[in-house]
């Protein structure tokens, strides 16, 4: 139903009280992560992908994958069995030889998709059930995440459709206001004084965030050497040089595109909500073994079926302590682009804005259902076979993981807070009242995008701030205080 378009895009967010119980938000997150073209090492995780391309406006844009094996099946030419795997996929095969298959089950309050669009997510649906006809009837929802999401020219993130604002899915906390990129730069002029004069951001969506940063980092003369922006998306390109052109024209030379991470980067890199956006494995354990969850195609529909969980998946699983019934997430992607970028990291600092929590948190006995969420016009639910390829799907980060890979990669915790605590660190207030509350057509929008970016019924608190240092001996100013690096 209605979901707020706060930064909380992800859905149900987790909070414990004092007595243990949990009490469920619904919030609608918004930012959504952008391009970041890497290479992940994803053909260790057995996901097909070497580039992976995620965008912030999650978001369309053109995606690079490299395939184990080839050619993807859609495109294989003179395959004796691809009647015969459609057939497996879908039941019915028309006179043309394509198959049939029945659309999503309506929901309630969901809003109906156009014509075009349904064809659209007809066309991604048959290109997912060929796949799994290649792979015998089923495949990993970590492979269905992945096409859902990034097949190229289908996927949500790769079709071209705008995700952002109010004719989107999701709206992010640099397009509420300037105020959040604001006051991040406070951090960012804080690393450019420590000599890390290069900023780079992981996909800029439309680039309000960056155009926001450096207004503010000139006004507080800490403007960096270079902003590079790690974008592949032509279509997304495009868009953030037209929005860099119109609000920071005498600055965009500062500004360059790049389609990788760069050798012995020597700067600061500023990642908002590109972790929670990657590709996840589903587990439950069952009795006393641990399942993957997978999709196969049954009564003409999706439909996700469990397999014995193996490898580093089943190790991960079985060191959590997950009660039994337990189904939920683990972020094997996202670990393998922390591995990524650490390589990638000579000497700087990385800032990792996202929703999310700590093992103990994310694991905790209470919360048996895991936290896949997806969005769909402005409205949250849990199933991810609604219409594939028209809505986010997505899950919380498990920020503890995320430590432990990037800490065995050599790179050092600088900080962990929540967004509310960050801000407030770095002076959310000294930039709020920079604005006299008489001057009500400017003071009151941004008051209200502070009670936003701070409250924890909505982004305060659901959003957590983790920064990763190598070379740096320095404490933080966004996390000066409320620190919860302990609790990973």
């Amino acid at each position: 139903q209605g979901v707020k378009t706060v930064k909380a895009r992800h859905a149900i967010a987790d909070n414990f009280g004092e007595t243990g119980n949990i009490k469920q938000i619904r919030l609608h997150q918004d930012d959504r992560i952008l391009a970041c073209g890497v290479e992940f090492g994803l053909q260790d995780l057995g996901i097909g992908l070497g580039v992976l391309v995620m965008q912030q406006q999650r978001r369309a844009g053109a995606v690079q994958a490299a395939r184990n094996g080839g050619a993807d099946a859609s495109c294989r030419a003179g395959d004796n069995n691809r009647l015969a795997r459609k057939i497996l996929f879908h039941g019915v095969v028309d006179s043309t030889g394509l198959a049939h298959h029945l659309p999503p089950r309506p929901m309630m309050n969901l809003p109906e998709p156009s014509a075009d669009a349904r064809a659209h997510s007809n066309a991604l649906t048959r290109l997912i059930g060929e796949a799994i006809g290649d792979a015998g009837g089923w495949i990993s929802f970590v492979r269905y995440m992945e096409l859902a999401l990034y097949a190229p020219g289908l996927g949500y993130y790769t079709a071209g459709a705008r995700k952002l604002g109010a004719n989107g899915d999701f709206v992010t906390a640099p397009e509420i206001s300037p105020l959040f990129g604001q006051t991040l730069a406070r951090q960012v002029a804080q690393g450019i004084k420590l000599g890390l004069d290069t900023v780079l951001e992981l996909g800029a969506g439309t680039g309000a965030l960056a155009a926001s940063l450096l207004q503010e980092l000139e006004l507080l003369g800490s403007l960096p050497r270079q902003y590079l922006i790690l974008e592949l998306s032509p279509d997304l390109r495009e868009r953030e040089r037209d929005l860099l052109a119109r609000r920071v024209p005498h600055l965009i030379e500062r500004v360059a595109w790049i389609n990788q991470l760069p050798h012995l980067f020597e700067g600061l890199v500023i990642a908002n909500e590109v972790l929670d956006a990657m590709p996840t494995h589903i587990v439950r354990r069952n009795g006393a073994r641990f399942e993957e969850a997978g999709v196969c195609f049954e009564g003409g529909r999706f439909a996700m079926r469990f397999q014995a969980a193996s490898g580093d998946l089943c190790k991960q699983a079985d060191a959590l302590g997950l009660a039994p019934g337990t189904t939920t997430e683990i972020q094997l992607v996202a670990q393998a682009f922390i591995r990524s970028l650490a390589a990638s990291l000579s000497r700087g600092l990385a800032l990792f804005i996202d929703y999310g929590f700590s093992a103990s948190e994310y694991y905790h006995p209470q919360r048996i259902s895991g936290t896949l969420m997806c969005h769909y016009r402005h409205h949250a639910h849990d199933d991810p076979f609604f219409w594939p390829g028209l809505q986010d799907i997505t899950s919380h980060v498990d920020f503890s993981a995320i430590t432990n890979t990037a800490c065995e990669e050599g790179l050092d915790l600088a900080g962990y807070v929540t967004q509310a605590h960050f801000l407030i660190n770095c002076g959310i207030t000294d930039v709020l009242a920079a604005v006299s509350p008489e001057d009500t057509l400017r003071y009151l929008p941004l008051a209200n995008a502070a009670n936003r970016l701070l409250s924890p019924a909505e982004m305060g608190e659901l959003f957590k701030v983790i920064a990763f240092s190598r070379g740096l001996d320095a404490a933080l100013l966004g996390f000066s205080h409320g620190d919860r690096s302990a609790t990973l």
